[in-house]
């Protein structure tokens, strides 16, 4: 497919090896676009790094008088003056240092906040075959520790790159003209510094990527193992999933060393480089102040502007693993920006009008991977008003029909008409309002027995949701809990059994109260009451509504008014329950098979 293909190109181009620079500029680019909105909040950022910067000039000018001028005039009473000065310098140092700290902090939340959002909604908006290639836990820890990555970029490493730049030229210039050459010895160990920088800065990247994705790896296992923990109890299979855990966290724990021994490496490497500097300008600063070309206040505070010159240096390589992590981070969440849903809605996409609920499949073809096809030129015509159930084998695409309708997934070739319109050319919104699904994998939230029926419809009233549960047999053990509809259910519905999620999913979809219905499996795993008292409330939900039914157990769906037997992605037959019985096919081999005792006459068939 041609989004597909899209996709593939859009993860081909994400950044390699020669492209890490494009992509750091790429995410400041980012970043920035993120902060700008905070201008108010940047300006005063601003005006404390120019004063920062400023105000460091002055100590080491201090020193310089106290050294040249007041020791030699035996000037005391200089020194109260010149001592309030150093501490009200001081002062205002860490008083600028608060502000744009504190200022870079809150721009920095308000970022992430930004970018957090829009990462998730990207991902709202992507179809179901991106989460189909995706684990849970990954785009997890894409959202939450990726996320928290750049926002130490932003609230702290894009403040003291900004101050540490401006403070940078500001001394070197103030040195040129003091002693230009003395500067420019001193600054001749930068571009080995820069060299250095650079080699380091692609290898730190590339291992702290490492670091990222063990510890989407140790999120994935983590998801998989605590939402799953009843079935490793039941298995008695707390040591395996023990010893899977460590090797995960090994693996982290690995990739965080090789990249502290990175680190430890090139931090030592910066601070020699810079004691080289500060012993040439030492040397050559004493030779010069032996001949007399300089004082020695003079000298002592070239020496300080040496520290605060190299400052932003030693900051740098602090915060180069800041820099470094954060493009490692961005390049993860940048794959998730960058691609593109499979199923994209029409621009000129109309509004579905409400729905009657005559759906036609034309020569559909589709296929999840394009070496294993799931459907093969499929035709069927399901009447508006009227109860179509399909059935069949597993794996014979019956799911996939129900897919196809929600257009979860676009097919490969043909087209699927809903009254008339096709649904490429259709609003999602509309047609999805308009469905309600009830299926065996029950999908509730943690909270309370009232926010998972409300979900169908959040404005809905305390009566309505009361009603919607009374036509789904809810109301009674609803009303028997404690805290009645307050009822917390715990995470995924822990906290009730299989029949009483299912009446509350249905309480759902009855409140929506949609025009067509899918049913999935909807009493597969049910016990023979539970069965019964759903099967009662469905009657209720199917009252004047097209209705797709999904089933393995044929005793769901004798009553239907058209039964579509499907095998290897194509219709075998259909007609009435009845009508297949009578025609000895494929159905009635499936309906001998769970009703033995019909077909020796034991009882009837119907």
């Amino acid at each position: 497919m041609e989004s597909r293909r899209r996709t593939v190109e859009a993860a081909e181009a994400r950044p390699g090896p020669r492209s890490r620079d494009r992509t750091v500029r790429h995410m400041y680019k980012r970043m920035f676009f993120h902060v700008k909105g905070h201008w108010a909040l940047m300006l005063l950022a601003l005006v404390c790094l120019v004063a920062n910067s400023l105000l460091e000039f002055v100590i080491p000018q201090l020193t310089r008088h106290t050294i040249d001028r007041v020791i030699p005039d035996g000037d005391t009473g200089a020194l109260a003056w010149i001592g309030a000065a150093i501490l009200g310098t001081a002062l205002l140092l860490g008083l600028f240092g608060y502000l744009s700290s504190v200022t870079m902090a809150t721009v920095g939340q308000r970022a992430v906040y930004d970018l957090r959002n829009e990462l998730y909604r990207h991902m709202q908006s992507l179809d179901m075959a991106f989460f189909d290639r995706n684990r849970t836990g990954d785009l997890m820890s894409r959202v939450t520790s990726d996320v928290n990555m750049l926002q130490q970029l932003v609230s702290s490493g894009m403040m003291q790159i900004l101050t540490d730049a401006f403070t940078f030229f500001a001394i070197a210039l103030y040195m040129l003209y003091v002693d230009w050459q003395l500067t420019l010895l001193m600054l001749a160990t930068f571009p080995l510094m820069l060299y250095t920088t650079r080699k380091f800065s692609k290898r730190i990247r590339a291992s702290f990527k490492t670091v990222q994705q063990s510890v989407a790896e140790v999120s994935n296992h983590l998801q998989d193992t605590l939402s799953g923990i009843r079935l490793i109890k039941s298995f008695a299979s707390e040591d395996y999933e023990l010893e899977r855990f460590a090797e995960r966290s090994e693996t982290n724990m690995k990739a965080n060393l090789r990249t502290v021994r990175l680190r430890a490496i090139y931090e030592p490497v910066i601070d020699l480089l810079n004691y080289v500097g500060m012993v040439a300008v030492l040397i050559f600063g004493a030779w010069q102040t032996i001949r007399g070309d300089l004082t020695v206040g003079a000298i002592v505070a070239f020496l300080a502007y040496l520290r605060l010159l190299q400052n932003p240096i030693r900051h740098f390589s602090r915060i180069l693993n800041t820099i470094q992590q954060s493009a490692a981070a961005y390049e993860r969440i940048v794959e998730v920006l960058e691609t593109k849903p499979e199923v994209v809605e029409k621009a000129d996409a109309v509004p579905l009008p409400p729905v009657n609920g005559h759906i036609v499949f034309r020569g559909v073809s589709f296929a999840y991977r394009p070496d294993v096809p799931v459907l093969r030129d499929f035709d069927l015509t399901i009447e508006p008003g009227k109860v179509t159930a399909l059935v069949g084998p597993s794996g014979a695409g019956k799911s996939t029909v129900a897919h196809l309708i929600a257009r979860f997934y676009d097919p490969q070739a043909g087209s699927i008409v809903i009254d008339g319109l096709d649904l490429k050319d259709v609003a999602l919104k509309s047609l999805r309002e308009q469905m309600g699904v009830v299926s065996q994998d029950i999908v509730l939230f943690n909270g309370t027995v009232r926010d998972n029926i409300r979900y169908g419809k959040p404005e809905a009233t305390d009566d309505e949701i009361a009603a919607a549960a009374r036509a789904a047999n809810a109301h009674e053990f609803i009303a028997s809990f404690p805290n009645g509809y307050d009822s917390e259910i715990g995470e995924r519905g822990v906290k009730l059994s299989g029949g009483q999620k299912q009446r509350i999913s249905i309480a759902r979809a009855i409140l929506k109260n949609p025009r067509l219905i899918v049913l999935d499996e909807a009493t597969a795993s049910l016990d023979t009451e539970s069965e019964h008292l759903i099967q009662e409330a469905l009657s209720r939900l199917l009252a004047g509504r097209t209705c797709l039914v999904i089933a393995h157990r044929l005793s769901t769906i004798r009553s239907a008014d058209r039964i579509v037997v499907m095998d290897g992605g194509s219709i075998a037959e259909a007609g009435t329950h009845e009508e297949l019985l009578a025609r000895n096919g494929k159905y009635k081999k499936l309906h001998d098979l769970q009703f033995p005792q019909e077909e020796a006459g034991d009882s009837p068939a119907g």
